[in-house]
């Protein structure tokens, strides 16, 4: 006689819990954010201090001005040294970027990877109702694909 297993009335399969795919989800919201007037120097210094490589520059209602990034500041250094002019009167708000792409915090966060791949940037500001309100960056993405994977992706 052989081992009998009775496992009355099956349980319908379990569902897997809804994991959450916008960018809301998995955006940064609490940003180091810069000020038109802030000098280069200052802001130099807190990119470094925050361990990050660029941030937004936002007015005193939170909307979005413009981007800086390391890539910014290193052309700052290189102009200052070959034109020999001083970086201690130079303010951010003439080196920001103000030529910014925003994506729509609803958006999927895999859609979000392919704007990375077009564009080529590292991240992107969302703005919701003219202030923002959050960064992805590529980094972001990752950790979003990692547990949409560890969820739903066959391994």
């Amino acid at each position: 006689m052989g081992i009998k297993s009775f496992m009355g009335k099956r349980a319908e399969p379990e569902k897997p819990a809804e994991v959450p795919i916008s960018v809301k989800d998995y955006m940064a919201k609490d940003l180091v954010t810069f000020r038109e007037h802030e000098n280069i120097m200052d802001v130099m210094e807190k990119l470094i201090k925050h361990g990050i490589s660029g941030g937004c520059i936002v007015n005193e209602n939170n909307e979005l001005l413009g981007m800086i990034s390391e890539g910014d500041c290193m052309k700052q250094i290189s102009d200052s040294r070959y034109y020999n002019m001083p970086m201690t009167d130079l303010t951010v708000g003439k080196r920001m970027n103000t030529n910014v792409v925003t994506i729509d915090g609803n958006m999927n966060v895999l859609e979000a990877a392919n704007r990375f791949t077009e564009l080529k940037f590292r991240r992107f500001p969302i703005v919701e109702n003219g202030k923002l309100i959050g960064q992805i960056s590529q980094r972001d993405v990752l950790k979003a694909a990692v547990r949409l994977r560890s969820n739903t992706w066959n391994h």
